[in-house]
């Protein structure tokens, strides 16, 4: 069978042209015919036509771009279909805004929401032959795991969550040596190089990279923080600084002044929200609207979160700090709704506005967590860097039950290439991430924190994998 894989990029570029220009074709025809006469100026010329319908073009393209609408073998089709209708949603009203501004008045709307009832239609045709045709032509990888010492049973549930891209069909342990491994090798077309030695795991990329194998690579703490140093080239001999520390002064303040500029008027426009929720608690069962927990911020400091309570009172009666598990009993039916729809998190705008709180970064956790966590893992305090925040890096890649390696990790690409324009993108990515409903997910009946228990850590990786093959078949 042909390889089609080094053309992949080109042809989702030119797929998403197709669906920008076929949007953008919806746009100027309700341009032209319902809103270019309400423009306020006595003659809209033709170049000003041309630009409205190109700045539309622009922004269907930035938000398709923020949300991943074309990410097709990437994102599952539901999650691609909901990144599309995200992004023509967005794209619809800064643009009705755009023409209300230009029309010096409120324009009737209808027009806009029928073009965009029939461009999420055109969107659905499009997106569904495009991804018939990709997962034709692009069948999924077939995979070699190499592991060692750590467990990989949950790597490999992870990866078969997405068989439809990456398909793991063995398993082999990189003690075998690399001339055995290497002879299996030449029966897949790629190899996820699991959590091993550093010195182990070198050698193997090496070797697929002599060998022009492509190869997936579990990152280490240290390469995370590797990728923000610094490049220095005044040798002949390439250097790269790791600096210590996170944010400069600059950076601070511009992150406190983003902060405040998006959460004094959030706060505004969701206190109606939060007065109905607060009203709603009251009313169920008479207990406080509000919960307030102890948390670690900066540097570990601890402060008092404020969350709309979501359990029943005195949840946790015995004193033991516990993660809300999967279809957990505490939760009342108003909790249910308010955490699947992160509005029992809006409390925390005041934590913001106070200061306590950034609008991006790692998620603060309760002390006795963090001790727990960081006994096993003491790197885990490396979160702790920057402010916590509301929303970030774990929060829009990962889920709630996420492990703490994995949060450490997540966490980290967001402290080690910090940016202003990171910021903005995680926050604009989070109402994606709010209407998903994985994001939310709770931690297994046998799990108390977000630590994965043993026995299902244990499991042999090779029995595991043969048994997805063997169901696949």
């Amino acid at each position: 069978m042909r390889n089609y894989d080094p053309y992949k990029k080109t042809i989702l570029f030119f797929a998403s042209l197709v669906n920008i220009v076929l949007m953008s074709l919806v746009f100027m025809y309700v341009w032209f015919h319902y809103y270019a006469a309400t423009m306020f100026v006595a003659t809209f010329y033709r170049k000003g036509h041309y630009a409205m319908i190109g700045l539309y073009a622009l922004i269907l393209f930035f938000f398709s771009t923020m949300y991943g609408s074309m990410k097709i073998g990437q994102y599952r089709r539901l999650e691609v279909m909901l990144s599309q209708y995200l992004s023509l949603f967005l794209s619809n009203m800064v643009m009705y805004f755009v023409i209300c501004l230009l029309a010096f008045g409120i324009v009737n709307p209808m027009y806009m929401i029928a073009a965009m009832a029939v461009e999420m239609t055109l969107s659905t045709i499009w997106n569904f032959v495009i991804i018939h045709f990709y997962n034709r032509i692009f069948q999924p990888w077939k995979i070699l795991l190499i592991y060692g010492e750590r467990p990989a049973a949950d790597l490999v549930y992870k990866v078969e969550a997405r068989r439809d891209k990456y398909a793991i069909y063995d398993a082999v342990n990189i003690d075998e040596g690399i001339d055995k491994i290497a002879e299996k090798m030449k029966d897949f077309q790629a190899v996820i190089i699991g959590d091993i030695s550093a010195e182990k795991r070198n050698d193997m990329l090496k070797y697929c990279y002599a060998h022009k194998m492509r190869a997936y690579v579990i990152p280490k703490l240290s390469d995370i923080i590797l990728m923000g140093a610094d490049r220095i080239h005044v040798f002949d001999t390439p250097f790269l600084l790791s600096k210590g520390y996170t944010l400069s002064l600059d950076q601070r303040l511009f992150k406190r002044a983003l902060d405040l500029i998006i959460a004094i008027p959030m706060t505004v426009i969701a206190s109606p929200f939060m007065l109905i929720t607060a009203i709603a608690i009251k009313l169920y069962d008479g207990g406080p609207v509000f919960y307030k927990q102890v948390r670690c911020t900066k540097y570990e400091r601890e402060f008092e979160i404020y969350k709309f309570r979501s359990m029943i009172v005195n949840a946790e009666s015995d004193g033991v700090a516990k993660l809300a598990k999967e279809n957990d009993d505490r939760i009342t039916p108003i909790g249910k709704f308010i955490r699947a729809t992160r509005i029992d998190e809006l409390p925390q705008l005041f934590n913001i506005i106070k200061g306590d709180m950034s609008f991006v970064g790692p998620r603060p956790e309760r002390p006795e967590i963090m001790k727990q966590y960081c006994e096993e893992m003491p790197e885990f305090s490396f979160r702790t860097r920057v402010k916590a925040g509301l929303t970030g890096y774990a929060q829009v890649y990962g889920k709630y039950n996420t492990t703490p390696y994995d949060k450490l990790k997540l966490d980290l690409f967001y402290i080690e290439n910090y940016s202003l324009w990171t910021d903005i993108k995680l926050i604009l990515m989070t109402v994606k991430t709010v209407l998903k409903k994985d994001a939310t997910e709770g931690v297994s009946d046998n799990q108390v924190t977000a630590e994965k228990a043993d026995d299902a850590a244990q499991e042999p990786v090779e029995k595991i994998v043969k048994e997805i093959v063997k169901n696949n078949q």
